[in-house]
């Protein structure tokens, strides 16, 4: 096949340049298809006359022997689309009957009744591009106004933390002079304190003393069973738990020198006595009488039934008995949760209750105790407001030097949170702290991510976030979310998905990204090839 050329009439206006050159050729390889001489295959693999260029048979490996054929299946063919975008197309879409190119040449031979659209479609185009440009002109604006503010911002941030830290240093001299003031009416107060409590405790060992002489008068009068006036040996036998090795049984010889080697003593000496036997002693009145045996009442067997079918399996328990098995559950829990009385107290703790509370501290303790506590109150005021302090240093530290973009221009972000509510959730995108998810009628939130870093591309690198080590997926990896900032005269979350399980991607309008657009009359007008 002869090879055939395209005429091209490129307009700017009303100009026309006719361009010949092979059909599918784009202008940039026009030097590679001169008319006339052998073509060399662009892949170097061969030479062929030029005239099998275009003539429906595939002699490169690469296809670039078709370009206007879908001889090769390899083979691309060029869109010209004057007045539009060119493009390319797989060559086997050539004269298949269906319109690819919006110019029609993909179907020159096909006998379908295609229309020119690209004139149309680059006027919708440049309309499209002319918003958009007013958009990002008009975002830029704003942009330039929020670089401002966040300069002006870190200028007033900068003060605040000079001011702050002077703040600080004051501050830290009062804490140190307030602790010195604690720390000297403490002093007075922990030893009026001991002297109180010693006191007590004084107060205290004689009230057990007199106890524990009245509780020898009672056992010596339990021991003298003769009432003689005198413990002996016989009568203090029939305490065999003061056997001292409580292996063989309680002996005479073992008794008597309890009773220091005499048979028996009076309640004079058995006061040495007592001091030996107590630990061990068990008052007669305090043997325990055994609670009579009642019998367990009679469990009554009901009837075996004939019929299997009247037994209901376990998993086929009618709704009413369910009902009443659980109002009785719900009884039991009721008498599972009545607590029953405490039980009776000890002796030893009836006994330290005999001794009463201790008494409350005379006037000049009290008087010490006030004025160390209104230290204490003044010094801890005071390290509170410090640390207060301190936490108002860090955070504006962090914020004066946090990448908020090459002119702070994202810092107006900080401390704010978006919403995007869809048919299911509600999401939140709180910039440089964490997005979130929670179900748009009722239940629990969930992390998407906290903040990671910056991850655009290294010549953008503030046109994408990355949010990670969100809450885990089940069985998966822990919930991550990607922002897409967009150019925008507002600042809004806009949409999110879910390319990929547990990986979020959201886009986000901001003006921050916004760059200087090109002047409209670059880049608006007709596509054309010269």
């Amino acid at each position: 096949m002869s090879c055939q050329y395209l005429l091209l009439l490129l307009s700017v206006g009303v100009s026309a340049v006719e361009i010949q050159r092979p059909r599918g050729v784009p202008l940039s390889k026009r030097q590679f298809y001169e008319e006339g001489k052998p073509f060399t295959c662009l892949d170097g693999s061969r030479t062929i006359p030029f005239d099998r260029v275009n003539d429906d048979y595939c002699d490169c490996q690469d296809g670039s022997d078709e370009p206007g054929t879908a001889a090769c299946p390899n083979g691309s063919f060029h869109c010209t689309n004057a007045g539009f975008r060119p493009g390319f197309i797989p060559s086997s879409r050539i004269n298949d009957g269906i319109c690819d190119c919006c110019d029609t040449t993909d179907e020159y031979n096909s006998g379908s009744a295609c229309q020119n659209t690209c004139r149309e479609m680059g006027r919708k185009e440049r309309e499209s591009m002319q918003k958009m440009a007013e958009i990002a002109k008009e975002g830029f604006v704003l942009k330039q106004q929020l670089i401002q503010e966040s300069k002006r911002g870190l200028e007033d941030k900068k003060a605040k933390h000079a001011d702050i830290e002077v703040s600080k240093n004051e501050l830290e001299k009062t804490v140190e002079a307030l602790r010195t003031v604690k720390e000297t009416a403490e002093q007075p107060e922990k030893e009026a304190k001991e002297r109180h409590l010693k006191a007590w405790e004084d107060q205290k060992a004689v009230i057990r003393m007199e106890k524990d002489k009245v509780k020898m008068a009672e056992v010596f009068l339990e021991l003298d069973d003769d009432a003689d006036g005198f413990v002996s040996v016989a009568e203090l036998l029939s305490h065999s738990e003061l056997d001292s090795d409580s292996e063989d049984s309680f002996t005479e010889a073992e008794a008597q020198g309890l009773l220091g080697g005499v048979d028996k003593v009076d309640p004079v000496a058995f006061e040495s006595v007592w001091y030996a036997i107590k630990e061990k002693y068990i008052s007669e009145a305090n043997v325990d009488i055994p609670a009579p045996v009642e019998n367990p009442p009679e469990q009554i067997r009901e009837p075996e039934s004939d019929n299997d079918s009247e037994l209901y399996p376990e998993d086929d328990i009618p709704e009413e008995e369910e009902e009443d098995d659980e109002e009785d559950e719900d009884d039991d829990t009721e008498d599972r949760d009545f607590k029953s009385p405490p039980p009776t107290q000890t002796q030893e703790k009836k006994d330290d209750d005999d001794e009463g509370t201790m008494p409350t501290y005379d006037q000049e303790t009290q008087i010490l105790i006030d004025a160390a506590q209104k230290a204490r109150d003044a010094f801890e005021e005071a390290e509170k407001a410090l640390r207060e302090v301190d936490d108002q240093i860090k955070n504006l530290e962090k914020e004066i030097s946090f990448d908020f973009g090459p002119h702070a221009e994202f810092a107006y972000l900080y401390s704010q949170c978006y919403e995007l509510t869809t048919s299911e959730y509600v999401y939140r995108l709180c910039p440089f702290n964490r997005v979130s998810q929670k179900p748009k009628f009722g239940g629990s939130e969930t992390n998407l991510g906290s903040w990671g870093h910056w991850a655009g591309p290294e010549d953008n690198i503030h046109s994408v976030m990355k949010y990670e080590h969100g809450t885990g997926c089940w069985q998966g990896p822990n919930r991550s979310t990607t922002i897409k900032l967009t150019c925008g005269k507002e600042t809004v979350l806009v949409s999110t998905s879910e390319p990929s399980r547990c990986e979020y991607l959201m886009e986000f309008i901001s003006p921050a990204i916004c760059q200087e657009p090109p002047s409209l009359d670059s880049g608006l007008h007709e596509h054309v090839e010269l």
